[in-house]
């Protein structure tokens, strides 16, 4: 196996969380169901791996919306085949402008006009970070904090989206933030 090519992957592989994220940001939750979203994740990863060559010359956020462009055609492509498919799927928003939005909102939860290189690579690392940290929840306290936190949702509508009382969703909620803090040290201090 060519070590670079390892490298390369590995680099890669960080993105997993963060793609993952994206994605679920991005689909409507009754679509998330119908589309996998892993899948779309690890095609992404596969066209990044392909295109090595290219990559390797970037820095990590050129890296980023690289991959962010390529998620996004192929959650477009994805949400095609269900209307190809003859299932009932909702006008589809520019999918590219939406994944902008939603990594301009995790970076924006993560720190505000950093606009030197090393600034912007400390905000990729903790982007990064966020992203793992958000993937390690439990799944249900993940889509509470998700949605509440980086979607926008007021707690009536987290607790409606996920068929839960608004009391159940705010402990879920602060559960979910909790475990998010506590990891998020883990990985400052491991």
């Amino acid at each position: 196996m060519d070590p670079t090519a390892s490298a390369q992957d590995l680099e890669l592989e960080r993105f997993r969380d963060l793609l993952s994220l994206l994605a679920r940001l991005q689909l409507a939750p009754r679509l998330q169901g119908k589309v996998d979203l892993s899948g779309v994740v690890q095609q992404t990863l596969l066209e990044a791996h392909r295109a090595c060559d290219q990559l390797r010359a970037c820095d990590e956020s050129q890296r980023a919306a690289w991959l962010r462009k390529a998620l996004a055609h192929n959650l477009t492509d994805a949400v095609r085949k269900l209307r190809t498919a003859g299932r009932d799927v909702a006008r589809e928003q520019p999918l590219e402008a939406a994944l902008e939005r939603s990594s301009a909102r995790l970076e924006a939860w993560l720190a505000a006009d950093q606009t030197s290189p090393s600034q912007r690579a400390v905000r990729q690392e903790q982007l990064l970070r966020l992203a793992e940290a958000l993937a390690r929840l439990p799944e249900d306290q993940r889509t509470a904090v998700e949605l509440h936190h980086l979607r926008g949702y007021a707690v009536a509508e987290v607790a409606r989206q996920m068929g839960r009382s608004d009391g159940a969703a705010g402990a879920l909620l602060v559960r979910g933030l909790k475990g998010l803090r506590a990891r998020l040290r883990e990985t400052e201090s491991g």
